[in-house]
């Protein structure tokens, strides 16, 4: 199969080119991402949603205990919207991924499993994750394959097969984030420097101590790890600026995503934005809402600054294609 780079350059400059890849496994074979990107990016940025897979193979369904609520708590509901939205009006390269978190959480390490879940558990020939945070997220539930959810208990019934979870590793956790990496690593080629902007929602947040509002933006960076702490303070000027109630890391730092392909010293940086669900969603936070298009152009915005931002990051002739 082309790789996305070989195909983000399509005869005709003014169209998008896709390329889907990897598999849900029990769908048919139908695709675990959608890759697109213009002939010439405007930006060396790549925004990528990995939580709003909506591709759900009847039989995950027919295990879950409460299929709605387990799709609405997990999803990061109609969040692709919002990054088609950015993607088509900065011209930025786009990542979606098809296949739900409820079967495999891309923001999770491979070997981030709950081993309980699994039919025969643990193999015995499987060395034991090195590491204090190792696992951390599976004992809390919310591991590769998510268990329960909070004030919600068990998602599923009964265990996973080790063959289905291989198969979910194979063709979207492998693949979703080779693809990531190989289009990261052709930006910063082309550009000098490039950009990840990882993109989820949230559920919405209380206002701490001393705050007047909550926050409906939180810009992550692994606390300073993951990308040049310019980025991060362009886009808190930028929120400010607005008067977009905003933190910084809290309570979203990023994951494994961030973890895996920010690499601000080789010149790849990863950031995740959060946004409040209800700010583009309806009052039940399942469906989009009258607020949506305001929200897509407000983050269109922030993606166009944090753009210029890496451009400048990469000198040379990527600040010259930033400008025209």
């Amino acid at each position: 199969m082309p790789t996305p780079a070989q195909l983000s350059r399509p005869a005709s400059a003014g169209q998008r080119t896709a390329i889907t890849g990897g598999a849900v496994p029990g769908l048919s074979g139908a695709p675990a991402f959608t890759f697109t990107a213009p002939a010439r990016l405007r930006l060396p940025v790549l925004v990528a949603v990995p939580h709003a897979g909506r591709a759900y193979p009847p039989a995950v369904t027919a295990k879950m205990r409460d299929a709605e609520l387990a799709q609405l708590r997990l999803e990061d509901r109609h969040a692709d919207r919002l990054g088609i939205a950015i993607a088509r009006e900065t011209g930025a390269a786009l990542l979606i991924a098809h296949a739900p978190r409820a079967v495999l959480d891309l923001n999770r390490a491979e070997d981030d499993i709950d081993w309980d879940m699994i039919e025969g558990g643990r193999p015995d020939d499987l060395p034991e994750p090195s590491g204090q945070r190792a696992n951390a997220r599976a004992r809390s539930g919310l591991g590769l394959v998510p268990r329960r959810l909070p004030g919600s208990g068990e998602i599923w019934r009964g265990r996973l097969l080790p063959d289905e979870l291989a198969a979910r590793i194979d063709g979207i956790h492998r693949a979703y984030h080779e693809a990531l990496s190989a289009e990261l690593l052709r930006i910063r080629a082309e550009w000098g420097a490039a950009l990840l902007v990882d993109l989820h929602s949230m559920p919405p947040l209380r206002a701490a101590e001393g705050e007047m509002r909550a926050p409906v933006v939180v810009v992550g960076d692994r606390f300073g790890a993951s990308c040049h702490n310019s980025l991060i303070a362009r886009a808190l000027t930028y929120l400010e600026a607005r008067s977009i109630p905003a933190s910084q890391n809290r309570p979203y730092s990023g994951g494994y995503v961030l973890d895996r392909h920010g690499a601000p010293r080789g010149g790849v940086h990863a950031v995740q934005i959060e946004v409040c669900r209800a700010t583009y969603l309806d009052r039940l936070l399942a469906e989009p809402g009258p607020g949506l298009p305001a929200i897509a152009a407000m983050l269109a915005g922030l993606v166009r600054e944090l753009g210029a931002e890496t451009a400048l990051l990469g000198g040379g002739e990527g600040l010259l294609q930033a400008a025209e």
